[in-house]
């Protein structure tokens, strides 16, 4: 499977996934990666995930609403993580299939494009 470029991979929305899929080799998912900005694969391979520092604890809510209802809108649900009030994480991976799919990488494309106040160091 070739790897997308970001702007083919927002021209996309989410399909339905009950299973039945194949996930994305570990070949095919660190391929993608190259073309998203900031995430990475989990250990385990199976999910991606990135990291922010966000402004304040509400700055996070607002993210997060953001992207509930992006995921909402496109019918595949993140991860997702607030800790010490300011650190945000996101995990994206297909349940159905227990590994990665074109949605996560769809869906990862789309939140990159969302604002999110960060912490200026």
């Amino acid at each position: 499977m070739e790897a997308m470029s970001t702007e083919q991979l927002t021209a996309k929305k989410c399909q339905p996934c009950e299973g039945g899929v194949e996930p994305y080799t570990r070949a095919e998912s660190e391929a993608q990666l190259q073309r998203l900005s900031g995430w990475r694969l989990t250990p385990d391979g199976q999910r991606i995930r990135k990291d922010w520092v966000v402004k304040n604890f509400m700055a996070g809510m607002r993210f997060f609403e953001q992207v509930a209802q992006l995921a909402e809108a496109d019918g595949h649900h993140p991860d997702l993580h607030l800790e010490g009030y300011r650190n945000v994480w996101i995990e994206i991976w297909t349940h159905a299939i227990g590994g990665l799919s074109e949605n996560d990488f769809i869906l990862a494309a789309k939140i990159d494009q969302m604002p999110v106040e960060v912490r200026k160091s």
